[in-house]
């Protein structure tokens, strides 16, 4: 494969080259920037630019690489005081300069302000399409090319500020519009800004005591996402949680406690043998919490899909009755909305009639197609979620929350408490002068627990649920406009056949040497490495990025998904023409 150079790199010029940005792009782009951001349009300019891009009145002087601009000193006696700092020069300062230390205030407020420029120039490099996508370097190179080793002695601020520069280099935009590799991705504005907020308050969700906005904001959002849900009065339970994985394994503890309560004293010696059921095409977190719940992953019996990747009632119902004349307990059916590959929804109004025919706990994996319930146009695929006794829906995924941001919702209400709680006396005292039921952490199995709350309440805020709505009914869109355009075009092959259900778009794409090759070993395992080396391709030119594997009896193929509301019909078309570009030559 020949290895990237300019003359290669499709944007017409390597990123950072004088050729990759004409003066007058960026002198557009800062004079549009200036009209709505006044002195932050003219900053983010010199970031990006340099001092020539600057407005003319300004007069200032082209400063050095890597040293501060001149500020007027700080005169006033407040503390901390509100203007400008004086400048700093971090190689003779050490984090020992900064807060808490005496008189610390100006270092620190320099010392943070030129952090913010530093996310800011990469915040809006991310959205700028003529970038990188990845500056992509293997594991030895990057070893190699810096000293990444902790070390006894402490750093200037300086080399701090340094190691922050490379790590925001060589770290993949996943805000950027041509980033298609997983099914988190955007960098939403204000979430980023509640994310900010949240690391500033630096507290814990256990107790209100120590963080009463939060915990009331999770309240309210879980009530509120439990209503979307279809439970009367978004009656019922939840928490957020460390990601869709956790979600899930908390869904099958509560099935668990549920059916046998003893378990929480007494152990898995004290139950029968517990079976679970799920789809083929199910996320691997269902047999992960198996493991780790002492359930075992034999225990999980995995359900035949339709060529659709959808679970087939019929085969559940089967594997329910067999499990029985065994002397296994059936305890818990996790069906899922949107599957990680193939974004299938199970069907789950029949698989809710068979677990309540059976009384089994039914919880839905929505982590990634939860979202669809923010949209009137396609919430009618997770018809029958309102009968599920557990959901996991993952905001940081279509919505395009920050991560992590993940939620566990459940049914009945005080049960997760009765399966989790310790009563550990040090933190949740009884007599305290509040409601104690804001006391949230007894619930959760962490004791810390990060607060992932405010960035979805404050997006949801920012955006209201029709602001939501129209963001994934683009996201759609655009993935039925790829289907489109390749369904019937030379060179692609559809991995299975109609429209997708959510933005999975699932396709091989066939090189002009494999075309007309009638099926065989030989051409099968030829088109097994394409997709490999074209992802290979593409994440050493930077140009986008996009998923692929293999999935049962089928060689490795793209997986496209959108989430990011960034991505336009250019970004997909120019996606297309980038796979032929890399995969010709195969």
């Amino acid at each position: 494969m020949a290895s990237p150079g300019s003359g290669f790199w499709p944007f017409g010029a390597e990123e950072g080259s004088a050729a990759a940005e004409t003066p007058g792009t960026a002198r557009a782009w800062c004079q549009v920037a200036q009209k709505f951001t006044g002195g932050i349009g003219n900053k983010l300019c010199a970031l990006l630019y340099g001092d020539a891009e600057k407005p003319v009145e300004t007069g200032a002087k082209a400063a050095a690489p890597g040293v501060a601009e001149p500020r007027p000193t700080c005169t006033c006696d407040k503390k901390p005081c509100g203007c400008q700092k004086a400048d700093v020069n971090y190689a003779f300062l050490h984090s020992t300069d900064l807060l808490p230390t005496c008189n610390g205030e100006i270092t620190t407020m320099s010392f943070l302000q030129d952090v913010v420029d530093i996310l800011l120039q990469y915040v809006v490099k991310s959205f700028d399409r003529s970038t990188k996508v990845i500056d992509f370097h293997y594991p030895n190179e990057l070893l190699q090319e810096y000293n990444w080793e902790l070390a006894d002695q402490p750093q200037t601020l300086e080399e701090i500020l340094l190691n922050c520069r490379t790590t925001l280099k060589y770290a993949i935009k996943t805000g950027h519009p041509r980033y298609f590799n997983q099914l988190s991705t955007g960098l939403d504005m204000v979430g980023l800004a509640a994310d900010w907020l949240t690391s500033a308050a630096n507290t814990n969700m256990f107790t209100y005591e120590i963080a009463p906005v939060f915990v009331l904001l999770e309240y309210v959002t879980l009530r509120k996402m439990r209503e979307m849900v279809g439970w009367p009065g978004g009656c019922g339970d939840g928490i957020f949680s460390p990601g869709g994985a956790i979600s899930n394994m908390y869904a099958m503890l509560i099935a668990r406690f549920k059916m046998f309560p003893e378990v929480k004293e007494k152990g898995m010696a004290a139950i029968p043998r517990l079976v679970a059921f799920t789809s083929e095409h199910s996320h691997f977190s269902v047999k992960k919490g198996a493991a780790a719940l002492g359930i075992g992953t034999d225990s999980v019996i995995l359900i035949r899909c339709d060529e659709r990747g959808k679970m087939i009632p019929s085969d559940l119902e089967r594997r329910i009755v067999e499990a029985k004349q065994k002397g296994f307990v059936p305890f818990l059916v996790s069906a899922t909305a949107g599957t990680t590959v193939y974004g299938a929804f199970d069907p789950l109004i029949a698989i809710a009639d068979i677990c309540k025919k059976y009384k089994i706990w039914m919880h839905v994996d929505g982590a990634w197609g939860g979202g669809l319930l923010m949209s009137r146009k396609h919430k009618w695929k997770l018809n029958g979620v309102e009968r599920a006794n557990s959901v996991t829906w993952n905001p940081h995924k279509m919505m395009g929350v920050p991560l992590q941001c993940s939620a566990l919702l459940v049914r009945e209400e005080g049960l997760m408490q009765s399966c989790n709680q310790m009563h550990a006396s040090y933190l949740f005292q009884q007599d305290k002068h509040y409601d104690l039921s804001y006391d949230t952490g007894d619930k959760a199995l962490q004791c810390g627990r990060h607060v992932d709350v405010f960035k979805l309440w404050l997006m949801w805020r920012a955006k209201g649920t029709t602001g939501f709505e129209a963001q994934i009914d683009k996201c759609l869109e655009l993935a039925e406009y790829l289907y489109n355009k390749i369904k019937n075009r030379e060179g692609y092959e559809m991995v299975f056949d109609g429209k997708p259900q959510h933005t999975n778009v699932c396709f091989w794409y066939i090189p002009p040497s494999l075309r007309g090759v009638e099926d065989s070993e030989e051409r099968t395992s030829r088109l097994m490495k394409v997709a490999p080396v074209i992802k290979a391709r593409m994440m050493e030119y930077g140009t986008t990025m996009v998923s692929y594997q293999p999935l049962g009896d089928k060689v490795n193929f793209f997986r496209m998904v959108i989430s990011n509301p960034a991505a336009t019909h250019q970004d997909i078309d120019f996606l297309i023409d980038e796979i032929e570009r890399l995969g010709q030559d195969l």
